[in-house]
Parts: structure tokens; sequence; C-alpha cells
């Protein structure tokens, strides 16, 4: 997906564990693990407006956008590694 998550960046650097953020922002840490972790599909802007808060950051902090040919790029160098 074009689109990476670095809620672990963020979390590291304010030092809060998975489960502090998600319970100040008031989602499961199930689907916070979801988000984090780049599988979710979307997003709330009032989860986004949530995670912000309570990280003290902007959502540019959270999501970026990475061109499709560098994810393929990475896919082809891992299947490469793969087969050695």
């Amino acid at each position: 997906m074009p689109i990476a998550v670095d809620i672990d960046v963020m979390l590291a650097r304010r030092k809060m564990s998975v489960g502090e953020l998600a319970d100040r922002v008031g989602i499961t840490p199930a689907n916070l693990a979801v988000l984090k972790n780049g599988r979710a599909k979307a997003v709330r802007f009032a989860t986004l407006a949530a995670l912000c808060e309570v990280l003290e950051c902007q959502p540019g902090d959270l999501l970026r956008w990475e061109a499709a040919d560098a994810e393929e790029a990475e896919d082809a160098e891992a299947v490469d590694l793969a087969e050695h």
C-alpha cells in the first residue's frame, strides 16, 4: 500500500506503549495494531485527530505516501533474497 504508517516512530519518541495509546485514544489495542501495522483500509478523521492530540503531533508525522515503485522494488528484493 502506498500509505505508510509511522505510529511506532511516534510511540518511541513519546516513550508510550501501544496499550497506553489505545486507552488514551479510546480504541482497542487490536484496532490500533491493525492501523499501526498498515493493514487498515481506512481511518476516521476523529481517530486520526485523537492520535495526533495524544501523541502531540501532526497527521503527517503518522502517515506518509510512498511511491508504488518503491514498494514493488522492496517486494522484488525480498523475493530475490528468499531465493538465495
